[in-house]
């Protein structure tokens, strides 16, 4: 299928779509069906849901001969190459002991380098292991760049130990060399930084230059030299915490301060020097959302190009040369895209590709070195996401594949933007999931917090987990209360110190924006959530007697205290810091904050689940959280440790087995629907 999108072309290309997609059953196990209801209209399968997506990145070689694609097989990810014309399965690489392939680029039109991770659960980000590999298309030449560990014959690479290193530039007409930045622990506190170039062949490494100091991360210029160091130190001396930024500027001489936030007010950091060696950068003073703008590279001065009131700049939509900014993103709602450069080529382009998926997202994933065929994402709140490939000569796009083909769009649920004033004044976004066939009023309805609490948000588009609780008939709330990331600097950071306090007055304050609006029946509402949004879960009904008819925590922190010794985040300083940041050193104030402590005030019924290899929340905190509901008289209905699982379910068949069991749980307390309107089991 191929559609037009040349100027002019605003054809609708999703009626009467019909595709075949073939990769997911090429590379990954079919998926088995699940216990459904027999209904008028059979429900969709809970694994249709929870299976793992059929691709994740994809990048098309610079000549475009090829595509490579990262597959999620659970615990571990892989990566595949395929032919660009008839998506072929050229070659599968996977890694050993278990490691996922991380990040991935094209350094020439043959070969690609990767990195490798250990994944640790849907709800924590991969382990960076420090190693780094590369092999061409079609499999021949693997070299272990970057290597630790068990080695056999065949991974002779150097071995590293405490060093990380990043991808800074693949150097377009170099097929040998790519420019690495490499980190190095110095104290426990800082860390320091060097840029190498090194050959994908061999894995040599020849230094270009060291930061000006520790904590640094460096841009190169239009020359591929490093130019710029963006600084970064925070301290909690006596209780206070003091973030500071410093930008330095490299020439003959070598280093010198062009901004620090301390003296000037204004956090001022590179984003990219473009191919015409235009500098683009983000200023802030702290409080509102960043600006994009420009800075002279000789006097430092900021020209800004944009900036919104409510939202960061989600991401950055760049001319195919990487010469120009043609646009930006912001999600205060949903996406909304401001065209910097609308004369542009690329970015006329783009405008005749959003008015052909009017209603979605569309963004430019990658593109061949000469601009002329582009790998292009759709996606919406209703589509887990599509790929296309456009090819500027013709005009048309090409359909290549389907995120998850086993859902139709046209049955999913939509997304909801909305927004309100807090109690004390903060503008709260969020979105209101609302079933298919829906008119969105009185609906029996689940609240789900996301985790973090500080840095990760909630976003519109296609979420797997609110879709299938839609499927059943609820709505599903999500909130970005504060301390979530996205909405600037201020925002965020005034999650600190308001995990049982603040946070949960958003959370419930959302909940009855649903009701006082029509869309909740306020006798069918439950809580649920995942890491801090198992930690919301129970501390939320703890707040709010009576707004929710029963709770299910997952992977969740129960206890503060606990936190200060078990897990993964006090091990580190910065850990350390940042739990004395969030919850302070007043025991007293620790067990307040701590659902354990409290769980003489949950009254509903609740059921908890953890993953028995969790290290960022282990199950002794889910299973204190049992504990002290049982000598409090409420006996959770149910509880599972996991065996195999993390901070966040991999294996497809526990997590049928987990939403199949909160399904049930939900059904028992709230009615479950099988059809808008018709209570029936859900399952």
């Amino acid at each position: 299928m191929k559609i037009d999108v040349r100027a002019g072309a605003r054809q609708n290309p999703f009626r009467g779509l019909l595709v075949q997609f073939t990769i997911k059953t090429m590379l990954v196990a079919c998926a088995l069906s699940a216990p459904s209801l027999a209904t008028s209209q059979p429900l969709q399968p809970v694994r249709d849901f929870v299976s793992h997506s059929a691709y994740g990145v994809v990048k098309i070689s610079p000549n475009g001969e090829y595509l490579a694609i990262t597959l999620d097989k659970g615990e571990q990810d892989v990566l595949a190459v395929m032919r660009t014309s008839d998506l072929k399965l050229v070659k599968v690489n996977q890694l050993p002991d278990n490691k996922s392939v991380g990040s991935f680029f094209w350094t020439n039109p043959d070969r690609l380098m990767f990195n490798a991770v250990k994944k640790m659960g849907g709800y924590a980000q991969p382990f960076n292991t420090g190693e780094w590999f590369a092999v061409n298309a079609d499999g021949s030449q693997p070299r272990p760049l970057i290597f630790y560990g068990t080695r056999d014959a065949t991974q002779r690479g150097k071995a590293v130990g405490s060093e990380r290193f990043t991808l800074l530039d693949t150097l377009k007409d170099d097929d040998q060399n790519v420019i690495m930045q490499a980190t190095t622990p110095r104290s426990s506190e800082g860390v320091g930084t060097e840029v190498f170039r090194m050959d994908t062949l061999s894995g040599r490494r020849v230094s270009l230059g060291r930061a000006p100091k520790e904590n640094c991360g460096i841009v190169l210029d239009s020359g591929k030299q490093p130019r710029f160091a963006v600084c970064s130190s925070s301290k909690d001396e006596e209780g206070e915490y003091d973030e500071r930024t410093e930008l330095y500027r490299r020439d003959e001489k070598g280093w010198s301060l062009v901004n620090a936030s301390k003296s000037g007010g204004k956090h001022l950091s590179v984003v990219r020097t473009s191919s015409s060696g235009t500098v683009y950068a983000e200023q802030d003073d702290g409080k509102g959302p960043a600006a994009v703008g420009t800075i002279d590279t000789g006097s430092g001065e900021f020209t800004q190009l944009f900036q919104d009131k409510a939202a960061e700049i989600s991401d950055y939509i760049w001319s195919t040369d990487d010469a120009t900014l043609i646009g930006v993103v912001t999600e205060a709602g949903a996406p909304a895209v401001k065209l910097i450069d609308e004369n542009h080529p690329d970015a006329e382009i783009y405008a005749s590709l959003a008015g052909a998926f009017e209603g979605q997202m569309v963004d430019f994933a990658s593109q061949t070195q000469d601009g002329k065929k582009i790998i292009v994402s759709v996606y919406s709140d209703s589509n887990p996401g599509e790929l296309y490939l456009y090819d500027r000569d013709s005009g048309k796009a090409r359909f290549l594949m389907q995120r998850k083909p086993e859902l139709d769009k046209k049955k999913m649920a939509s997304v909801k933007p909305f927004n309100f004033t807090s109690r004390d004044g903060k503008s709260i976004y969020g979105y209101l999931t609302i079933p298919h066939g829906s008119d969105g009023k009185n609906l029996p309805m689940i609240v789900n917090p996301h985790g973090g609490p500080i840095g990760p948000r909630d976003n519109w588009g296609f979420n797997p987990e609110a879709q299938l609780l839609a499927s059943r008939g609820y709505a599903v709330l999500q909130v970005n209360y504060r301390g979530s990331g996205g909405y600037g600097r201020a925002f965020q950071d005034a999650g600190h110190m308001q995990w049982a306090q603040g946070i949960q007055n958003d959370i419930i304050d959302a909940t009855q924006w649903a009701i006082k609006n029509g869309h909740a029946d306020k006798d069918r509402i439950c809580i649920y959530g995942g890491s801090f949004g198992g930690y919301s879960s129970l501390m939320a009904p703890i707040r709010a007697p009576g707004l929710f008819q029963c709770t299910f925590g997952y992977v969740g922190v129960y206890d503060v205290d606990m936190m200060f010794k078990k897990g993964d985040i006090p091990e580190r300083e910065s850990g350390q810091r940042y739990l004395r940041r969030t919850h302070g050193t007043d025991t007293k104030f620790w067990a307040e904050s701590s659902p354990a402590r409290r769980a003489g005030e949950v009254k509903i019924p609740v059921y908890l689940a953890a993953g028995a290899r969790d290290v960022r929340t282990p199950p002794e905190q889910t299973e204190l959280m049992n504990k002290a509901l049982i000598a409090a008289g409420n006996p959770p209905e149910g509880m599972i440790i996991q065996s195999g699982e993390m901070h966040g379910f991999y294996d497809v068949d526990n997590r049928v087995k987990l939403y199949s069991t909160m399904l049930d749980f939900f059904a028992r307390h709230l009615g479950g629907h099988a059809n808008v309107g018709a209570p029936a089991k859900a399952n």
